[in-house]
């Protein structure tokens, strides 16, 4: 048996066969020699080992003594190195348990409360794998047979797997293990399928035979990517694992949870399994998305994202390593290879999906609460809004409107005026969003709640082990749970909406309760004994159990059981929810849902959950807004103001400020709080958050334009700074400022009781989005100026940004005039672009139904180019240019070689107003 290699790039592969895409790879090209990974510890590992031996032999030849004595390799492997054996939670390893396992035990100083630390019992240098014992090429890659002679030590372990290696593209690698002889579960995702091997990939790969191991190198640099021999690969039936080495610290990804943007690899284990509990720390969250992002030095980035849909978890050390633990499925990997990390996600969401473009109106501002009472409240509240002319484009109602909270239904005493309300919305141009839970009410008479009765008729619900409908408890009291697996389900939650749409003609729809949350943990009757419900090995998950507060694993669904499909119910229900709205309205879908997984952006959008009206929680709402931009998910922000608990005008202002800036913008409150909206506040605060909202409108053309590019190529929205600097290490860290784009950088505050707020500006010039005047930065951390009503934003020089005259709803403000800001580069240059359409038909791109213009400075002479043209752009005008930068004041301007008039401020700001130019013309504007 070969011995693992230490976590380096620089060690020959053991028994390793290289396989350069272009070679043959049939046969091992030859044997690497082994380079002790100890070599260059120091003297002290030297020592140790020195001693152990001496000990170990010396035991050996006197017929040996009481106590333990460790097998030397043990001693060899450093603690950051020490890869888990026994990750059970809950157990006290002793040295009996560990070593019955074949691994090494070695007791370490117990770690700070919370925290893991470093495993006592972990794999020794020899402990058996799988090897390699055949690999032959393929149209398309390589194909290899796996075999394991020596048992693991999870019931049903598989002997012999099926490797699969696919060269998809230059910049995409996909491996896939699974059981060589029988099918097991795979997730049902729509993935792109090759004709064609790539010709030039940007990546090599090696195996090591025995044991079986993955190299993967980036051909650029040679730095290492993944190195799996660094720990054995065991595959059983219900607990599958693999690690591997990491070439830097600098992580992202692994939703859902809540924590800093860049994780800490200090032994830190994250859970990939959905569950309804409020955001908190160090545990599973809503969604599931086992993907990653790593940033090599240097300023590369590659990302993994391992195709599984089981519970999981993800264990993070500082070697630095990482180890994938899943309880079912396959092991089905795409590595993207980048080279920066725009192109990275743009690759994964090539593989997952590309995220809906949303219709405009839900670019504006939302406004909800739970607890509204009644539709009067609410519509009293909307009326609040419009008297003071703050921006607002959509008002949701939480389950108070529903009749007993039984979807479907509205309670006629209360919101009897419900749909004349939504009339008057859609009169202001407003639109009408509605909350849904999946749990379907099973108590009323047979015959009085169709949407229960019909499903229990057609066979639409998740069942239990016996046949018949698994019974939870949720808000209405007694509730089944709708098999959005099945397509027959997908009909019957159509005509539902159907149904409820004729009464109340709602625009959007807002998923919540989708983990599926249970206030009962599995069902009224618990769940069946069996390894379903008790597997060998459960993930950290919050609650010990697999069924802690949402239904059995055992359940039956449709496509498969509950316990592969759990992490799906989300994104399944989103599928028929956006699908019943566009056969409803005809029109783009607006849907948010708080469970979510890879694929999700195609249906909805996602906010953060069930937050809290505190500081910190306004802080981790920005690594929240990040990761979901890495997820595909572009459409996503956090309850402004903070959902439970009571907030307070200072906190609501800066909150409002910061979320203004979110994706999506939704100011949301819990019952039994006193009212958040801004209206109820003093009129400095109201004033304030008008402002910023207002300001977002004029934003709006931007934002919308950003989506576009998400919506066709997988450009992020929300975007970190390292996604535009990857070469500064300052940025790799920062997650309290964020790009909108590449030229927008919002730098808000985040704690009570300051007026100044410190940021990192990267290098070069950076405009105040306000004022116009510039910062030359050399890559600094910068004190500035934020008194309450005021929100540091940033253009990014060598940016054109399309704004717009704001009004109080996106309707209003499409049919303003258009500001377009340049700002000049240090060589006075600049560039942007603008897409437009009718901001709610359905593929508008796909049909040509768009214009698209391009922006550009260049010698003083402002160009717009109009790519493509609708009739949509002859309704808008340009009105004003303002340039940012202009070094010298300006003798004159000429607009398409006309004079026109202009003014130039000592900060060095030219503007030019009045254009009164049609959107659908190009035109040119020089100064001289």
């Amino acid at each position: 048996m070969k011995s693992y290699q230490k976590l380096t790039t620089a060690v020959p592969q053991p028994a390793a066969c290289r396989m350069e895409e272009e070679g043959d790879t049939s046969t091992p090209t030859g044997h690497g020699k082994l380079a002790p990974w100890w070599v260059g510890s120091g003297l002290l590992v030297a020592a140790v080992l020195l001693s152990t031996i001496t000990v170990w032999v010396l035991r050996q030849v006197s017929g040996g003594w009481p106590g333990p004595v460790l097998p030397p390799t043990c001693l060899l492997v450093p603690e950051s190195h020490r890869f888990d054996c026994y990750p059970e939670q809950h157990v006290v390893v002793t040295q009996e348990l560990c070593e019955s396992r074949g691994c090494c035990f070695i007791e370490t100083p117990p770690p700070e409360k919370g925290k893991r630390g470093v495993p006592w019992c972990f794999y020794p240098p020899n402990f058996p794998s799988y090897a390699l014992e055949s690999l032959n090429q393929t149209a398309l890659g390589m194909v290899g047979l796996l075999v394991r002679r020596e048992k693991a030590y999870y019931p049903r372990d598989i002997e012999m797997l099926r490797l699969d290696v696919e060269f998809e593209t230059d910049t995409r690698l996909h491996i896939k293990i699974t059981d060589a002889a029988n099918p097991r579960y795979e997730v049902p995702l729509e993935v792109p399928r090759v004709m064609k091997r790539a010709e030039n990939p940007i990546y090599s790969l090696d195996f090591s035979r025995d044991p079986f191991g993955v190299v993967l190198r980036r051909k650029a640099t040679g730095t290492v990517l993944l190195n799996t021999t660094v720990a054995p690969l065991i595959f059983a039936d219900q607990f599958l694992q693999i690690s591997t080495s990491l070439p830097s610290r600098f992580l992202y990804g692994l939703g859902e949870h809540r924590s800093t943007f860049l994780h800490s690899l200090d032994w830190v284990t994250l859970t990939l399994w959905a569950r309804d509990v409020s955001p908190m720390e160090s545990f599973n969250l809503y969604g599931a998305h086992p993907f990653y992002l790593l940033m090599e030095e240097g300023g590369d980035a590659h990302g993994v994202f391992l195709l599984n849909s089981n519970a999981m978890e993800v264990a993070l050390q500082p070697a630095p390593g990482l180890t994938w633990r899943t309880i079912g499925g396959v092991l089905d990997f795409y590595i993207f290879l980048g080279p920066d990390p725009n192109m990275v996600i743009q690759q994964y969401q090539q593989v997952i999906g590309l995220p809906a473009m949303p219709p405009f109106w839900a670019l504006g501002f939302h406004l909800c609460r739970w607890g509204y009472g009644s539709s009067n409240e609410t519509w009293q509240t909307v009326r609040a809004m419009r008297n003071y002319q703050i921006p607002q484009d959509a008002q949701w109602n939480d389950i108070d409107y529903m009749d007993g909270y039984r979807d479907f239904t509205f309670d006629p005493r209360k919101f009897a005026s419900l749909p004349s309300l939504v009339a008057d919305l859609h009169k202001h141009k407003q639109r009408y969003v509605m909350i849904l839970d999946p749990g379907i009410s099973s108590t009323s008479p047979h015959g009085s709640y169709w949407p229960f009765d019909e499903a229990l008729r057609r066979g639409l619900f998740l069942n239990t082990t016996q046949g018949q409908p698994l019974i939870g408890q949720v808000w209405p009291g007694f509730t089944a749970f709708a098999d959005f697996s099945n397509p027959d389900t997908h009909q019957w939650w159509l005509e539902n909406l159907q149904r409820f749409h004729a009464h109340v003609p709602f625009d959007g729809l807002w998923i919540d309760m989708n983990e599926p949350s249970n206030f009962m943990d599995g069902s009224e009757d618990g769940c069946p004994p069996g390894e379903l419900d008790s597997p060998p090995y459960t993930p950290a998950v919050l609650g010990d159990s697999l069924s802690a507060k949402t239904v059995c694993a055992s359940a039956k669904q449709k496509a498969s059981v509950h316990y592969n499909l759990h992490n799906l119910y989300g994104l399944m229900e989103a599928k028929a929810t956006a699908s019943a709205l566009v056969q409803i309205r005809g029109k783009r879908p607006f849907v948010i849902s708080r469970s979510t997984f890879p694929s999700q952006g195609r249906y909805s959008g996602h906010w953060l959950g069930d937050n809290r009206s505190q500081w910190k929680d306004m802080y981790y709402s920005i690594p929240g807004l990040l990761s979901f931009s890495l997820f595909g998910i572009p459409l996503v922000g956090a309850d402004i103001c903070g959902f439970s608990g009571s907030t307070s005008e200072e906190l609501c202002t800066r909150w409002t400020q910061l979320g203004a800036f979110y994706p999506f913008a939704r100011n949301h409150n819990t019952q039994n709080e006193k009212a958040q909206d801004p209206t109820v506040f003093s009129p400095a605060a109201r004033t304030a958050m008008k402002d910023v909202l207002l300001t977002r409108y004029s934003l709006l053309p931007y934002l919308y334009t950003l989506f576009h590019r998400a919506h066709l190529q997988g450009d992020t929205v929300a975007r970190p700074l390292f996604f535009e600097f990857p070469w500064d290490v300052a940025t790799l860290g920062l997650d309290r400022q964020f790009l909108w784009g590449r030229s927008l950088l919002v730098t808000p505050v985040l704690e009570p009781g300051v007026d100044s707020v410190t940021g990192y500006l990267p290098r070069g010039v950076w405009y105040d989005f306000y004022t116009g005047s510039s910062v030359k930065s050399s890559g600094e951390m910068l004190k500035m100026s934020a008194p309450l009503e005021h929100l540091n934003l940033h253009i990014r020089e060598g940016a054109i940004l399309p704004t717009q005259k704001p009004g109080t709803t996106s309707e209003a403000t499409r049919g303003n005039p258009l500001r377009l800001i340049v700002a000049l580069s240090s060589s006075a240059t600049a560039w942007g672009d603008l897409f437009w359409d009718d901001g709610e038909s359905l593929d508008t791109f796909e049909q040509g139904n768009y214009s698209y213009l391009v922006f550009n400075v260049t010698q003083n002479i402002f160009t717009s180019t109009v790519l493509h043209a609708s009739s949509e752009a002859t309704k808008v005008t340009i009105g004003t240019l303002s340039i940012f930068g202009v070094q010298q004041p300006p003798s004159k301007v000429l607009l398409n070689g006309q004079e026109k008039p202009f003014s130039y401020l000592d900060n060095q700001v030219l503007t030019v107003s009045n254009l009164g130019l049609s959107l659908s013309q190009g035109f040119s504007l020089q100064w001289l």
